[in-house]
């Protein structure tokens, strides 16, 4: 056993006074082979600062040897002095057999100080060199996905899937679907999601491949997947909002509202899978329990305008009145509130007999719904019931135009013209 190999033991033993003493011996009289040996193993214990020594040791009798240069580098990387190792990275020539793979990491390091541009031409240098090197698509694959590019990083893992289906531990059938997913390509990442899970059974993957058929109306696979991982993984929180709106798409009304109430019983903070749940009582006819839902959803993000506007929209149906203008008071006092809360408001201020509100209200929407015969028509029938004739005369003069077949708006436009 020679000294870079005893301190190695020293350090498994976790006799580190004894690996000192050895270290010290390799330095000054161990041979070139065990410097290098040891530099590489202490890298891989997380002995940084040693192994940078050995190297720089190495390096002063080798000072051209592209290798020690890139393993060197490597270390600074590690010890978070990336411009010290991309000093060492750019010294190594073109002819140097390590070349592609300094290439590579200067690639790395550039993508981690967001420079992709000169990252891409890192790579794509490289992959110029060695083209038939499997870690130069995966490379620029990877490189793609995090800029967003994710059309052009499929089209890296396809090339790579012609030579490897896994590299460095990643399956890339799932990382091809990934791509082609986040890239809009839904139906044809499904291929690859099937493919993937064939080699080896993951649950985020299971819940991407559902998700990604869910994305492209293959309800029927969508929830035969969810439900395969809910046997799974009946913890996995995030499924339970898509196989409900799954099953709300295939009609299963009752069902989806069980696996909605389930999947609150697991994550009760998930406001989406409040709504959703108030959202399928109202299909049932439930209206006291989708009261419940949406004003849970409102408990927990007080802005949730969508909520508020459905419960809203179930308290006009009801004629709470008072309660829908509490809710459109709260987000007017937020500033910046969606224009439905002033129809809501106008309509609920015409009922309570708060007419000057209430005209008020209807002017403020007025610009948003200016061409949506339903809030025209309330508009219209209140300022004739205030007795505004004119102005009553000029809305439905609009809805006459948008629909010149409705009788009904130009009965009306013809009797108000009349006087």
């Amino acid at each position: 056993m020679n000294n870079a190999e005893l301190m190695i033991k020293y350090i498994e033993e976790q006799n580190l006074s004894d690996a000192e003493k050895q270290f010290k011996k390799v330095k000054i009289s161990g041979t070139d082979d065990e410097k290098y040996m040891l530099a590489h193993a202490l890298s891989q214990y997380g002995y940084l600062e040693e192994s940078k020594e050995l190297y720089e040791i190495l390096l002063r009798f080798y000072p051209d040897e592209g290798e020690l240069k890139l393993s060197l580098a490597e270390v600074l990387m590690e010890m978070g002095q990336d411009d010290e190792a991309l000093q060492y990275l750019e010294t190594i020539q073109e002819e140097d057999p390590s070349y592609p793979a300094a290439l590579l990491v200067e690639a790395d390091l550039y993508e981690m100080q967001g420079l992709f541009e000169v990252s891409e031409n890192k790579l794509l240098k490289a992959k110029e060199l060695i083209p038939d090197e499997p870690v130069m698509d995966y490379a620029l694959g990877e490189l793609y996905m995090t800029q967003g590019r994710f059309l052009e990083a499929a089209r890296s893992f396809s090339l790579l899937l012609e030579k490897e289906k896994e590299i460095e531990g990643v399956d890339i059938n799932s990382r091809m679907a990934e791509a082609l997913s986040a890239g809009g390509a839904f139906e044809e990442a499904l291929t690859y999601y099937k493919q993937s899970l064939k080699n080896k059974q993951d649950i985020d993957l299971l819940f991407a491949y559902g998700l990604t058929a869910y994305q492209c109306a293959q309800y029927k696979l969508a929830i035969k997947l969810f439900k395969q991982l809910l046997e799974i993984d009946p913890d996995y929180h995030s499924l339970y909002l898509y196989l409900a709106r799954c099953l709300e798409q295939e009609e299963k009304l009752d069902e989806a509202l069980e696996v909605a109430e389930a999947g609150l019983s697991l994550d009760e903070y998930n406001k989406d899978l409040h709504y959703f749940a108030g959202k399928l009582s109202l299909k049932i006819g439930d209206e006291n329990k989708a009261e419940h839902f949406f004003r849970q959803a409102l408990v927990l993000d007080p802005e949730f305008t969508e909520a508020a506007i459905s419960l809203n929209s179930l308290l006009i149906h009801q004629e709470k009145y008072e309660s829908v203008l509490e809710i459109a008071e709260m987000f007017f006092e937020n500033g910046g509130a969606d224009p439905q809360f002033h129809w809501d408001a106008a309509i609920s201020y015409q009922h309570t007999e708060q007419y000057r509100e209430a005209l008020n209200e209807y002017e403020l929407a007025y610009n948003d719904f200016k061409n949506n015969q339903d809030f025209l028509a309330d508009y219209g029938y209140f300022l004739m019931e205030e007795g505004n004739r004119k102005a009553a005369a000029e809305i439905f003069a609009i809805l006459a135009d948008i629909d010149p077949a409705n009788e009904e708006w130009v009965s009306l436009l013809e009797r108000l013209n009349d006087y």
